[in-house]
């Protein structure tokens, strides 16, 4: 009987363990899989280029300089037309620095009428910072309205919520 009690209590521990180790992979790397929206575009189409930035916030600054508050961000990717599909090209999420943190697709997805798709950022990913961006490659049609890009942030701790939105800006 000790014997199997000793056995029982290593088994746990070795349980413990190796889930302590384990890293759960971060949906805000792979949230949707940007292959099966891949868009065969002609050679002689008409669209013309566009971009768009948007600043985000994965984290921000509280009661001071030295203490940031983590958030959970989702950038959502809105076609405004009710009868077109929407092409973005690319797009890429920056930190407060400027560096690249990750590019989620650089090749031409579709968005199909009144679809939103989203990139979420879990709110332990703080990567970004205070000031992270993404620029978002679009390809842009006269004749239909501008998709929209906007991000929402929120954390919620014990009783307090915070939450806030930010819009996109069209650079080209």
């Amino acid at each position: 009987m000790k014997i199997i009690h000793s056995l029982f209590v290593v088994f746990l521990s070795a349980i413990f363990l190796s889930s302590c180790t384990e890293q759960k992979e971060m949906s805000s790397v792979n949230p949707v899989n940007w292959q099966k929206r891949s868009a065969e575009l002609p050679a002689n189409d008409s669209l013309t280029k566009a971009k768009s930035y948007l600043g985000i916030y994965s984290e921000i600054y509280s009661t001071s300089e030295h203490n940031t508050h983590d958030l959970t961000v989702t950038v959502s990717l809105r076609n405004t037309s009710a009868e077109d599909f929407i092409y973005l090209t690319k797009a890429a999420y920056y930190s407060t620095s400027g560096e690249l943190i990750r590019t989620y697709f650089d090749y031409p997805i579709f968005i199909k009428p009144l679809e939103t798709v989203d990139i979420i950022i879990e709110e332990s990913d703080n990567t970004g910072g205070t000031g992270a961006n993404f620029i978002i490659d679009w390809l842009d049609d006269s004749e239909l309205t501008d998709p929209i890009f906007e991000a929402i942030m929120i954390s919620t701790r014990g009783q307090q919520g915070l939450s806030f939105t930010t819009q996109g800006k069209r650079i080209q």
